[in-house]
């Protein structure tokens, strides 16, 4: 069905397909209307999900990890300071192998205090062990959540999974949304160590050093098993419902000397000036990074590369850029644009190519 929604909204819409047993959540700007909209359903009935307004983020995700270790499917949503509030959670549900969903809308972290776009709150946590994937557009936001739950209840994977929309440039934005009925597209779910009254066990038991890193082993093996999975989800998404997806978003990069990174809205934006580029007689083209965990294997052979980081690892430089360089071996000319929601627009990004320095670091609308 054919509708105009906000990305909150669809994301919200999408949860409401997948039937989760159980969502926790704390409100916060901006991914606020998302359990809204998700508490709206419950009230009116539309689904039949156990909705837990817990007092803060640190418990939303307690309160999942709780539920997921039953076995039932779970969900959540927060951003920025709430992100960082779970982190201690985030790292459990993770190691713990449960599947749960969780909507991060991105937000610059204060001080100084900034409700606006930014990937920092969610790079942050790239380490915990959750599948991470940026999305760019409403129909996007909707379409990745659904196949979120597949790829994170996968007995192949069994990992958590974290959708991102950048704050208000996508989660409040108006744009067309068109719905489906998933039928047996997400499957029941089937946790195969849940817990059971009738069976009971252990769990989370102190690990020694003889055992330990064997965990953290196949947590690894799960992430890069996660790969094919990925690609059978979005695959078989494509074949039911017409929408292609893949680990990177390439516009015209076939034939380009030069390719623009960037990853969430601004990978849309990137692509006009990708347009203004090709009429002046530049070879350019767009790679909007899709999935950042597990990091994607990038086609950058013989081409210039021009990094859009919404994000900053002080002391470091932008993490996209330095993951880039550090799985390819590829320098880059990376520009630190849009951090608290700065405006960056096509022509900026069009001037990004044009004056480009490959292997160096550029802070854009600073004065050095």
């Amino acid at each position: 069905m054919l509708i105009i929604s906000t990305g909150n909204k669809a994301v919200a819409a999408a949860v409401k397909q997948a039937h989760p047993s159980v969502v926790a959540a704390y409100p916060i700007t901006p991914q606020t209307e998302i359990i809204e909209q998700i508490a709206n359903y419950v009230a009116n009935k539309e689904i039949e999900t156990e909705y837990i307004p817990v007092e803060s983020e640190h418990s939303a995700m307690a309160a999942c990890i709780g539920a997921s270790v039953t076995g039932v499917r779970t969900f959540t949503a927060t951003s920025s300071h709430g992100l960082l509030y779970m982190h201690e959670m985030l790292h459990w549900a993770a190691g713990a192998r449960l599947p749960i969903v969780m909507a991060n809308v991105n937000r610059a972290l204060g001080p100084g205090w900034n409700t606006w776009a930014e990937h920092t709150d969610a790079f942050s946590q790239r380490d915990t062990g959750w599948l991470q994937v940026y999305v760019g557009t409403v129909q996007e936001a909707y379409d990745a959540t659904l196949m979120a739950f597949r790829i994170a209840e996968d007995e192949r994977v069994l990992l958590p999974v974290m959708v991102n929309l950048d704050g208000f440039s996508l989660s409040h934005i108006m744009q067309s949304l068109d719905t489906v009925e998933p039928g047996d597209f997400i499957p029941p779910i089937r946790l195969p160590y849940a817990i059971d009254v009738n069976n009971p066990m252990g769990y989370g038991p102190m690990t020694g050093p003889a055992d330990y890193f064997k965990f953290r082993w196949d947590m690894e093996r799960s992430m890069r098993d996660a790969r094919d999975v990925i690609r059978e989800t979005e695959e078989e998404f494509a074949r039911r419902f017409g929408r292609k997806y893949g680990p990177t978003e390439d516009y015209q990069c076939e034939d380009a000397d030069v390719v623009v990174v960037s990853m969430g809205t601004l990978g849309k934006e990137a692509e006009v000036a990708i347009d203004i580029l090709r009429k002046e007689g530049i070879k350019a083209g767009s790679m909007r990074l899709r999935w950042f965990r597990p990091f994607p294997d990038l086609d950058l052979k013989g081409k210039e590369v021009v990094v859009i980081d919404r994000d900053y690892s002080f002391g470091f430089g932008g993490v996209v850029a330095a993951s880039i360089k550090a799985k390819t071996g590829i320098e880059c000319y990376n520009v630190i644009a849009g951090l608290g929601g700065q405006e960056v627009t096509y022509d900026d990004i069009a001037g990004f190519v044009r004056d480009r320095k490959i292997g160096e670091e550029m802070w854009f609308g600073v004065s050095e």
